[in-house]
């Protein structure tokens, strides 16, 4: 591989995963975290595609946005540029996050014919692309899934080349803080979407114990369901939250809850959550964790030990849980620590690039 090229690993990111302001958010957040921790091991550059031509960095991390490219089918996740031709060339290695959209299959076909090392990591989601006629698996050198379900869900159990590298949470970010609040308000964070099975936990809510929802409202007929909902609750829904906020909203929890499920009233959703961010979050934050037994999340949440894993489309169990929690104070305080210890062990950063950098060759060196 050349030795002399700008990037040692360039990281692609489809518009549906794009910027804000300059800031990454939600599963987006993934990407940029893991560039963010691993341009101090070797060069790196995040690709991505917006209205305007730009170019940003954050501390080390250098981010390039290219404006205006070609919207496939107009699906606004589904950019393609043949911009990204030279950012190719400067790269050593490359990592798509998204396969099933074009600019990820273009990459990867172009990585090859230039010998170079293409990696991708599915995020979810996708678009109109090649792989709905012919599969594109073998056009990478590699797969690289956030969780051990991801890896099952998409039919690459025991493949060499399918690899679970998890996630991670920034520790100087997301940390205890204080004692534990037995009094403090369940919290739930993410996109505010059925299948996230927030109307079932808002029925759930036993009387008395506050809610606190944070994240933007993305379907309108659903939030009037969950605005209907929550009349004579204590219900707080929190749609503008920047990350300082947020990890006192965390600190001050009782409980992280995300109860995600498969069946809505609207439709089935085959792929809920392929790893639960958030869940995360809350245990770097000292504070017990409630999912459902819905896709990667019983991966992150040990039952009866750092929180509780329900049956999905079940209010009652999540109010169970929830009383529960309030009722026995010190092994929820318990459980949060459980919770911190886990993710400190398992689902730090450091190792995750570690695991990357190993896996692109650049390991040792």
């Amino acid at each position: 591989m050349r030795r002399d090229s700008k990037t040692d690993v360039l990281h692609i990111v489809p518009r549906g995963f794009g910027m804000v302001d300059g800031v990454f958010g939600g599963g987006e957040r993934y990407v940029c975290e893991l560039a963010r921790f691993m341009c101090h091991k070797v060069r790196t550059r995040i690709v991505t595609f917006g209205d305007e031509d730009r170019e940003d960095r954050v501390g080390k991390l250098n981010i390039r946005i290219i404006g205006r490219p070609w919207l496939v089918r107009n699906q606004y996740h589904n950019p393609f540029s043949l911009k990204v031709l030279g950012e190719i060339r400067d790269a050593r290695v490359i990592h798509c996050h998204q396969q099933h959209i074009l600019i990820s299959s273009f990459v990867a076909l172009m990585g090859r014919l230039l010998g170079k090392q293409v990696f991708v990591t599915d995020l979810g989601g996708g678009g109109w692309d090649v792989s709905a006629y012919v599969s594109t698996d073998r056009w990478y050198t590699g797969h690289l899934h956030i969780s051990k379900y991801s890896r099952s869900v998409y039919g690459q159990e025991g493949w060499n080349r399918a690899h679970v590298i998890y996630g991670g949470v920034d520790r100087h970010k997301f940390f205890p803080d204080g004692q534990y609040q037995v009094d403090g308000p369940v919290l739930y964070v993410g996109r505010l979407l059925p299948h996230k099975g927030i109307d079932y936990l808002i029925q759930g809510l036993p009387p008395g114990i506050q809610l606190q929802i944070v994240g933007k409202p993305l379907d309108v007929e659903f939030m009037s369901h969950l605005y209907s909902l929550a009349k004579g609750k204590r219900v707080e829904f929190l749609h503008e939250v920047g990350d300082g906020q947020l990890v006192q909203l965390y600190q001050r929890a009782c409980c992280i809850v995300l109860p995600s499920v498969y069946d809505t009233q609207v439709g089935v959703t085959r792929v809920p959550e392929l790893l639960g961010q958030t869940l995360l979050e809350g245990m770097a934050c000292s504070i017990p964790a409630i999912c459902t037994d819905v896709a990667s999340m019983p991966e992150v949440v040990l039952h009866d030990e750092t929180g509780f894993v329900v049956a999905p489309n079940s209010p009652r169990e999540l109010g169970d849980r929830l009383q529960w929690l309030k009722d026995h104070p010190q092994i929820a305080q318990d459980m949060g620590r459980k919770g911190l210890n886990r993710v400190q062990k398992f689902f730090n950063w450091d190792t995750v690039v570690e695991k990357c950098l190993q896996l692109y060759g650049l390991g040792r060196e």
